[in-house]
C-alpha cells in the first residue's frame, strides 16, 4: 500500500490540490475556454470510437491468434505488441511516415481528425487483443462441443457459450484502452499537427498551459481527465458487471 501510494495516490492528490489551489475559478476558466473545450471534445469522442472499435477488432484477433492456425501467425502473435514497444514519439515517427504527405501508401491524413483516430487506435489496440487472448486460451471446448452437439450454431454458441467468459476480459482491456486513448501524446504531436480547435488533443492543451505559465490551469485540465477516465472505468466496470449477470 506505502508503494502504490508513493507511485500513484501521491502524486495524484498533488494534481488535485494544485488544481484546487485556484479554487472554482480556475476550474471554470478552463471548462468555458473554446480550445480547451474543443480538445477536450476530439480527445474524449475519438478515444469512445476507438475503444468501441477495439472492443471488436481485438476480440477478433485474439480469436484467430487462439484458435486458428495459419504460416506467420506466431509472427502476427509478435507483431501486436509493437505499439507497447515503441516509444510513443517513435510510434508517431512511424505512423508519419506511412500516412503522412510522402505516403508510399498513398494516404495523406497528417493535419486532419483522421490522424488523431488512427493515432490513438495504433497505441491501444493491444490493450484489448492482451486481456482476451489468455482468457480464450484457457476456455475448455467441452462445453462447446456439447453445444454444437444439441444442435446450437456457431453463431449461438459463441454468444451463449464463450462471449460470457470472454466479456469481463473485453471490458477489462477496454477501460485500459480508453485511459491509454485520452492521454495519447507522442504518437499524435507529428501526425496530427496540434491545430488549436482542430486536431489538437488534451495532452497537448496540458503542454500548452505549462508553457504558457499557468500551471494551475494545466492541474485543473489534468483533474477534468482524471475524472473522466474514472467515470469511464466505472461505466464499464458497472456495463461489464450487468452484461455477466444476463448472460
Amino acid at each position: 500500500m506505502t508503494w502504490f501510494s508513493l507511485l500513484v495516490l501521491i502524486p495524484l492528490a498533488a494534481v488535485v490540490v494544485k488544481a484546487a489551489g485556484g479554487g472554482w475559478a480556475t476550474f471554470q476558466e478552463t471548462l468555458t475556454n473554446p480550445q480547451t473545450l474543443a480538445a477536450l471534445r476530439l480527445t474524449v469522442a475519438t478515444s469512445l470510437v476507438v475503444t468501441a472499435l477495439n472492443m471488436v477488432m481485438g476480440t477478433v484477433i485474439a480469436w484467430v491468434l487462439v484458435r486458428d492456425r495459419f504460416w506467420g501467425r506466431r509472427v502476427l502473435d509478435v507483431v501486436i505488441d509493437i505499439p507497447f514497444a515503441l516509444p510513443t514519439i517513435v510510434a508517431g515517427l512511424v505512423l508519419l511516415s506511412l500516412y503522412g504527405a510522402e505516403s508510399p501508401l498513398g494516404v495523406d491524413v497528417a493535419n486532419t481528425r483522421a490522424s488523431v483516430f488512427l493515432a490513438i487506435a495504433f497505441v491501444t489496440l493491444p490493450f484489448i487483443v492482451r486481456t482476451v487472448q489468455p482468457v480464450l486460451e484457457e476456455l475448455e471446448r467441452d462445453v462447446e462441443e456439447a453445444a454444437a452437439s444439441l444442435g446450437a450454431t456457431p453463431a449461438t454458441t459463441f454468444r451463449r457459450v464463450v462471449l460470457p467468459a470472454l466479456v469481463p476480459a473485453i471490458f477489462a482491456g477496454a477501460a485500459l484502452s480508453f485511459a491509454r486513448g485520452i492521454s495519447e501524446y507522442g504518437s499524435l504531436v507529428l501526425l496530427s499537427g496540434n491545430l488549436p480547435n482542430r486536431t489538437e488533443v488534451t495532452s497537448v492543451r496540458v503542454l500548452t498551459y505549462l508553457e504558457g505559465g499557468n500551471a494551475a490551469g494545466a492541474a485543473a485540465l489534468a483533474t477534468i481527465m482524471l475524472v473522466v477516465a474514472l467515470l469511464a472505468i466505472v461505466a464499464l466496470d458497472m456495463t461489464q458487471r450487468r452484461v455477466s449477470r444476463r448472460a
